[in-house]
Formats: structure tokens, C-alpha cells, sequence
């Protein structure tokens, strides 16, 4: 056996969302994903996160569960719609007031809270004018964030502007699997321009609404490699993780968008105006990393982007993504290396198996476990080379809303029963709550 240290400083947490945690519908505007789970087929046997699973109503109870598993940080996303119910106007005071309950609740279990401020809820309003294919939807973004920090800005000293901006423009307006559910490959990448215009606008603000607080952005990446060393798929490599990783690290740290895929992109590339660049690139604090698969790539003259993504033979989880915690350690070095972010979040990182809850109310997840400490020690190479790692939020507290997948994959370190609304923590939580309270992972 071997123990593996992490910095005094180190914050261990877990990470959550207001769609697929909150509930509390009758609070709240209506948002893409609202309309979304009402489109016939679009979501798992047509679930909604109408009640969720009550966070809204049952917080407190929630970040008692949080102190007692030993978490020290806790990353959750505010709801733009219970903030401004058409995302624009007059101000929902009832749900500025829930917020700050939540984060007096957090500091009064001695948890730092991690707040970001969009994870895909835009407005139904807002989305009937352009959604965030409109330029103006960005500085409706600004409001709604100055009004959050302006709030809340006092007791948060993390912000997160966006969560995985590429998810919201490639998977809701190219793919068409996410809300709003379009298939359009010119209007995803001028949506996923105006997300990152929205972040680079909104960074000043909430550093003069929360003073000294650290600001940055979240992105999901995917380290990419070629199934050979041939040319063909070398160069399908570097075209997988520029669609994927550049298209979005690139104008953050680089001011610029990366040119092979620009030229790639032909007439849809995006209209950019002449300063967003320079927005977009706006020194930040931190860089979030959401991290569950790679991608292994083969070239294909046939296959999107002459790019085959292939399947491996391995470990797979629920979601069919390939276990592998290798990764992880790859792509926060590749980062730190190219890019040089101040300091690097794990903001989301967790797995979704079947899980079963016994008569006596356990649920031994032992390849959960598996899997984080894995990931944990994956993590853990990377800081002994060097990366600025400060945190790493396991997805997910607990079982939730998964999307177009509804209530049918679990990702919770804690069980969620779905129609009691009993929380029921699993192994994997046990788990979290001894490599917390060590700051070491133990290795067999």
C-alpha cells in the first residue's frame, strides 16, 4: 500500500446543478431545458426536473450530508430563470434570497462555495429572441451576473462563468441531443462565440461586484490521441483536439481562434467583431477541467472531418465512456504546458454505473470507488509534474437529472431514491469522505 499526499491547501468537493438538482419550478421562470424535456422523444421516457430531486427545498439537510462526508468546497451553478424569471427585468428576489441561504449554510458547515453561473438553463424568454445565437444574449449575461455577485459577491470568492461552453454549443445546436435541440453546424459555432464573448464581459464585473475573488471558466476537454503513428491519423489526432480542446482554450489564453480548424470550419465560421478577441481573453484566475473520457482517433475520408472516433477495447461505464484515468494526468499537463492558466480545477470528474440499493440501505459501488481513486492518483502525477492543480469536485453529489438520459443514469457518490427523495450515501462517498478528511489517497 502507498499514500498519496495531496497540498495542505488542497480543496476537495463535489460538484452539482440547479436543473438537475433543484426542483422548485413553481419559483422559477421557465428555461431551454424545461421546453426540452417536453419535446416527445427528446428525453428519457419523458422526465423533467420539475421536483428533481428537491434540493430547493431540502439544502440544509443536503450540506449537513456534505460536512459529515468531510467536503471542504462545494461547486453548484445558479439558475438564470430563478434569478430573472425571463431573464430579463425585474429581479425574483425569493430566488436571490435562496442563494444566499445556500452559501450561509455552506460557510456555516465551514464549506467554500464554488459558484458558477451558467450550466445550460437560459431563459425560455430568452431563447424565443436568438438564445445565445443573438450577440445581445451575452450582455443580458452580464446583468444577470452582475446581479448575482452584487448579491452574493461578499461571502463567494470562486466564480465560474460557464460550464463546458462546447457541450452547450456543439451538443444543443449541432448535435440537436441537448436543448435547445438544434442541428445547425454554422449556428453552433456562433453560439458557442457569443458564450465566450458572455465570459470574457463578465469577468470584470464580478471581479468589481466581489472584490479578491478568483474568476475563470470551465471547460470539458478530451485528450486526444491517434490510433497510430501513421501520418493519416496524426493528423486526425490534431484535428479531433481542435474541434474538441482549441476551439474554445485557444481564444481564452490565446486571444485567437486556432487557424487549422478556422480553415476547416470554411463559411461557418462565426462573425467576431473586431474587439471580441480581446474580451474573450481576459487574464482569468483559474481554469475548471471537466474530465470523464479521451478520444482515440483514426483518419477517415468518410467519417466527420475526415475523423473516425474509435471504441477500444476496456473498461466502460454506464455511459459507455472508456475508463481511463491516464487521461486525466495527460490533459492537465498538456494544458499547464500550452497554456499556462494560473491555477487548474478538476470541476467535474465521475462515472455512472448501475447501481443497486440493499435492503439496509447500502450501495456497494465498488467500481466507483475503483474509478475516483484511479482518477484521484491520476490527479496526483499531475501535481508532482508540476501543475497547479487546487481542487477536485467528484460529479456528483448525488444521483440527479441526467439530461437527455433523465433519471436512468446515476452519477452520485450518494443515492437518491426518486420517489422518497431519501439520500442514502455509497460506498464511493465513504469513499471521498476518508481521502477528505486524509488529504491522501490510499493506494492497494
Amino acid at each position: 500500500m502507498s499514500r498519496l499526499r495531496f497540498p495542505a491547501d488542497f480543496a476537495w468537493g463535489s460538484a452539482t446543478a440547479s436543473f438537475q438538482i433543484e426542483g422548485g419550478v413553481e419559483e422559477r421562470g421557465q428555461c431551454i431545458w424545461d421546453d426540452f424535456c417536453r419535446w416527445p422523444g427528446k428525453v428519457f421516457e419523458g422526465d423533467n426536473g420539475d421536483v428533481a430531486v428537491d434540493h430547493y427545498h431540502l439544502y440544509r439537510a443536503d450540506v449537513t450530508l456534505m460536512a459529515r462526508l468531510g467536503f471542504r468546497a462545494y461547486r453548484f451553478s445558479v439558475s438564470w430563470p430563478r434569478i430573472l424569471k425571463e431573464g430579463i427585468g425585474e429581479v425574483n428576489d425569493v430566488g436571490l434570497d435562496y442563494y444566499s441561504r445556500l452559501v450561509d449554510e455552506l460557510l456555516e458547515a465551514g464549506i467554500e462555495p464554488y459558484a458558477t453561473l451558467y450550466h445550460w438553463d437560459l431563459p425560455t424568454a430568452l431563447q424565443r429572441v436568438g438564445g445565445w445565437a443573438s450577440r445581445d444574449t451575452a450582455s443580458r449575461f452580464v446583468e444577470y451576473a452582475r446581479i448575482v455577485a452584487d448579491r452574493l459577491g461578499d461571502r463567494v470568492h470562486h466564480w465560474i462563468t460557464h460550464n463546458e461552453p462546447w457541450v452547450v454549443a456543439m451538443v444543443g445546436n449541432l448535435y440537436g441531443t441537448h436543448a435547445p435541440g438544434w442541428e445547425d453546424p454554422g449556428l453552433a459555432l456562433q453560439v458557442g462565440h457569443h458564450l465566450l464573448l458572455s465570459h470574457g464581459l463578465a469577468v470584470p464585473v464580478i471581479r468589481q461586484a466581489s472584490p479578491g475573488s478568483q474568476v475563470g471558466i470551465t471547460l470539458n476537454l478530451y485528450p486526444t490521441y491517434p490510433a497510430t503513428t501513421s501520418a493519416e491519423d496524426l493528423d486526425a489526432a490534431r484535428i479531433q483536439d481542435g474541434f474538441s480542446n482549441r476551439w474554445f482554450l485557444d481564444p481564452v489564453f490565446k486571444g485567437h481562434y486556432p487557424e487549422d480548424i478556422w480553415a476547416l470550419a470554411g463559411a461557418q465560421v462565426p462573425r467576431v467583431e473586431q474587439a471580441d478577441l480581446s474580451i474573450i481573453s481576459r487574464p482569468i484566475d483559474f481554469l475548471g477541467i471537466n474530465y470523464y473520457s479521451r478520444h482515440l482517433v483514426a483518419s477517415d475520408p468518410s467519417g466527420p472531418m475526415g475523423v473516425q472516433t474509435l471504441h477500444p477495447e476496456g473498461e466502460y461505464t454506464q455511459m459507455d465512456w472508456e475508463v481511463y484515468p491516464q487521461g486525466l494526468t495527460d490533459i492537465l499537463t498538456r494544458v499547464y504546458a500550452d497554456y499556462s492558466p494560473r491555477a487548474i480545477y478538476v470541476t467535474e470528474n465521475g462515472c455512472a454505473y448501475e447501481d443497486v440499493l440493499t435492503s439496509d440501505g447500502q450501495v456497494h459501488d465498488a467500481k466507483r470507488t475503483a474509478y475516483l481513486r484511479a482518477h484521484f492518483a491520476a490527479a496526483h502525477k499531475a501535481i508532482a509534474q508540476g501543475v497547479p492543480l487546487r481542487g477536485y469536485f467528484v460529479w456528483s453529489l448525488m444521483d440527479n437529472f441526467e439530461w437527455a438520459y433523465g433519471y436512468s443514469r446515476r452519477f452520485g457518490i450518494v443515492y437518491v431514491d426518486f420517489q422518497s427523495l431519501r439520500r442514502y450515501p455509497k460506498d464511493s462517498a465513504l469513499f471521498c469522505q476518508s481521502v477528505a478528511q486524509e488529504n491522501a489517497v490510499v493506494l492497494n
